[in-house]
């Protein structure tokens, strides 16, 4: 972590889909930087069409992720 921000993370085979998303990088990553950072954690991304399914959705509510 540098400021504040993770490395980019890069696929280096196949399509991005959403639970691929999930289980690749909100599970291992994300989850667990919101759970360092706590409440003022803000998560960004690009609005691609596979972060914006419903299994994305339900895990970011579910983990209190805006």
């Amino acid at each position: 972590m540098l400021n504040g921000r993770t490395e980019l993370h890069i696929f280096d085979r196949g399509s991005v889909i959403g639970d691929r998303y999930c289980e690749e990088v909100l599970f291992p990553h994300v989850r667990l930087f919101r759970g360092a950072i706590g409440p003022d954690f803000i998560f960004m991304d690009d609005n691609a069409r596979s972060h914006r399914i419903l299994a994305v959705e339900k895990l970011l509510e579910s983990e209190d992720i805006t």
